[in-house]
């Protein structure tokens, strides 16, 4: 095990490359699964577990780490199937998403692999919304699940599902605007549309960072001038195929497209996001997901585009384009 965490808070040199490292773990049976390291704080022997009353059924309890509660959450029951032992065998994953620590039990942790976001590939067609697949890739000859945490946190944890009274004002919707939405994980586009839709601003939904780019380029073949029509695009980084790091690289190096907003709306936290913001180039970063503080930073980027390019209603903008 100390192999597997050596060097797992070293791993953010290989982001902005296209690539990352995946900490590959089991759960009851022979199927693996992953996660990205750079979401991993520690892995640790389950700990001591006191249970919560009127908990989800899927948190085994809290543990008390360093002067901190942390919630631990039986993966294996989160994505529908039986629960783990309760016994200091199985492994808890501390990780850090969406603002928030919390621990993953599972049943046993294999080892850290480094691969392109390229290898990572979008789950089957097909599977409903039952599945809690973000993507898929293969190590050693066999399918590697990559589960969608930011399904399992909202069903257990919940969110807020709307923009709170006050946020949005009444002219926003106005303008004859355009927004990006890029995701792999449907509750994180779906999360975003509903802020958009709120808004009153029109968007398109894109599953990976190559969807969203290969998206542009078509409106671009199409004969739209983008800088004019489309306002903001708001990525996640972890993403199958082109991760959100290498997207807004791809932007800023065409000539069609390098004068577009790009937000990178990401669960990956830390002062290191800031720094690659500057270094990929993207306007802004993000933490996900707090529906008001995105629609106002949305809605502040829809006023000051329309500003620039003096537009005063729909008419007015399908006028200038």
């Amino acid at each position: 095990m100390s192999g597997v965490l050596a060097g797992v808070d070293q791993r953010t040199k290989l982001a902005g490359h296209n690539r990352l490292e995946l900490l590959m773990f089991r759960l009851n049976g022979e199927q693996r699964f992953g996660i990205n390291v750079f979401k991993v704080q520690e892995v640790i022997h389950c700990p001591p577990l006191t249970e919560i009353p009127h908990r989800h059924h899927t948190v085994r309890g809290i543990a008390n780490m360093r002067g901190k509660t942390i919630p631990v959450l039986d993966l294996s029951m989160a994505i529908g199937a039986g629960p783990l032992p309760s016994d200091e065998n199985v492994f808890v994953i501390i990780t850090e998403y969406n603002r928030t620590v919390q621990g993953f039990m599972v049943g046993s942790v294999d080892r850290i692999v480094n691969m392109g976001w390229s290898e990572i590939l979008p789950p089957p067609k097909g599977l409903g919304s039952s599945n809690y697949m973000t993507a898929v890739t293969r190590v050693d000859d066999e399918l590697v699940q990559i589960i969608d945490v930011e399904k399992v946190l909202k069903e257990v944890m919940g969110d807020q599902q709307t923009v709170a009274e006050g946020i949005i004002e009444a002219d926003c919707g106005t303008f004859d605007q355009h927004i990006l939405v890029i995701d792999d994980s449907s509750v994180a586009r779906n999360q975003v549309k509903r802020v958009v839709d709120q808004l009153g601003v029109s968007c398109t939904l894109a599953t990976d960072g190559l969807a969203g780019y290969q998206q542009l380029q078509q409106w671009v073949s199409e004969g739209r001038d983008l800088n004019k029509w489309l306002a903001l695009i708001v990525s996640d980084v972890e993403m199958p195929r082109m991760d959100g790091y290498s997207l807004c690289r791809a932007i800023r190096e065409d000539p069609n497209l390098g004068e577009l907003c790009v937000y990178l709306h990401t669960s990956l936290s830390g002062v290191f996001n800031e720094q690659m913001v500057e270094t990929v180039g993207a306007d802004r970063f993000i933490a996900k997901y707090l529906p008001d503080e995105l629609a106002g930073l949305i809605q502040q980027r829809l006023y000051e585009h329309a500003e620039k390019y003096a537009l005063d209603s729909n008419e007015d903008f399908r006028a200038a384009i």
